[in-house]
């Protein structure tokens, strides 16, 4: 195993000024940040959560051709660009080059006992995240005007350079530090594109067995953001399927439904590629009216009220938009599978994959259709 030597470079931070109403400039047609990015997510056996995926509604464009495999890591240092977060505990801003941003997302995103190719997958998404908002001079979301991206999942999840050296290369994780920086160096500069611009690199969690077509999620469609099979992270996911119960007065006015409004009672019918369990005593009938190619649930009734899968995932928090629903006494006990939007790469996903002998590249390849991997400096230099 070859060694790194991580070349520290000075942070520059600086006190914000008051956090005002944000200036938002959205990405066409919108960006409204919520979880590829994947998506927060509790998991154990992670030294760091998943994200669930809260991430920018994609910009629409045309179709592309394959792509070729990632370029080799340059020897020679190209320049890099610099990156200023706004920090939302302290409320500083570190300026920080490229590289080093990279290492502080993979360190919040993506749990250093991953297995290295998708440590890497996980490098490339996040550098591209993060680039494509640059060159698009993107502040949207963001609390004061003098950063360029948070260091919340409302972006990415961020560790400062601070707190990695505190906590992680003093504090007794060195090896995981330096492994994960291992991923960013063998990834430098290398980010995915489509037509020649960086695509919205979404991500999630984990799965029931597939992602999300984007416009089953966001309404917009966008060709890199296909519906694939991932069947890697159903056998290796903790806690790949969670139940949550709700009383009927609480589900109700969570969904905003007036109880004396509720037709009669009807059979209970569950969603999802999972088998389905029903109920003829519910107090609150619901029906799933179609899926989503993802095995999501796309549209269900319920009180007589039709929901998208997405509005009841926000209006009742769960983990995902595939979910069963179960009546037991006087609550509703509903199940999730998978973690986060399901838009992108599945974390757990690319993790399975990279068990199984494949590279960085062809996860890449499979959970985001027909990108092409380029380097930042070739972008910069137009």
């Amino acid at each position: 195993m070859r060694e790194f030597r991580y070349l520290k470079r000075r942070m520059k931070f600086r006190r914000a000024k008051q956090p005002r109403a944000p200036k938002i400039r959205r990405l066409a047609p919108a960006a409204w940040l919520a979880a590829p990015l994947l998506a927060g997510l509790l998991l154990p056996l992670a030294l760091v959560p998943l994200r669930g995926g809260h991430e920018p509604a994609p910009e629409a464009v045309p179709q592309a051709t394959a792509s070729p495999a990632p370029p080799a890591a340059a020897a020679a240092e190209a320049p890099q660009p610099e990156v200023t977060v706004y920090l939302s505990r302290s409320g500083q801003i570190e300026t920080l080059p490229l590289e080093d941003y990279v290492s502080g997302v993979l360190a919040a995103e993506m749990p250093a006992d991953f297995e290295l190719e998708a440590l890497k997958a996980q490098a490339v998404a996040a550098r591209t995240f993060i680039v494509r908002r640059l060159l698009a001079g993107d502040h949207s979301g963001v609390p004061v005007p003098e950063a360029d991206v948070s260091d919340t999942v409302s972006h990415q999840a961020y560790i400062s350079l601070a707190v990695l050296e505190r906590d992680w290369e003093h504090g007794g994780k060195s090896a995981a530090l330096a492994k994960l920086r291992r991923a960013v160096l063998e990834t430098r500069g290398v980010i995915m594109t489509y037509k020649g611009q960086p695509i919205t690199a979404s991500f999630f969690a984990s799965s029931g067995g597939y992602t999300e077509n984007s416009e089953d999620y966001w309404n917009v469609a966008v060709p890199y953001l296909r519906s694939v099979s991932s069947p890697w992270e159903l056998e290796i996911t903790p806690n790949l399927a969670v139940s949550v119960s709700f009383s009927t007065s609480e589900l109700l006015s969570k969904l905003g439904l007036d109880a004396t409004a509720l037709p009669a009672s009807q059979d209970l019918a569950a969603s999802g590629k999972m088998k389905p369990v029903s109920s003829s005593s519910s107090a609150l009938p619901a029906v799933v009216l179609s899926l989503t190619a993802g095995h999501r649930v796309r549209e269900i009734s319920i009180g007589g009220k039709v929901f998208t899968g997405r509005e009841v995932r926000e209006k009742l928090r769960l983990r995902s938009s595939q979910f069963t629903w179960k009546r037991q006494g006087n609550e509703v006990l509903i199940t999730t599978y998978g973690n986060g939007h399901g838009v992108g790469m599945s974390q757990w996903g690319a993790n399975g994959m990279a068990k199984e002998g494949s590279t960085a590249t062809q996860i890449l390849k499979h959970y985001y259709s027909g990108v092409q991997f380029t380097q930042v400096s070739t972008l910069l230099k137009k």
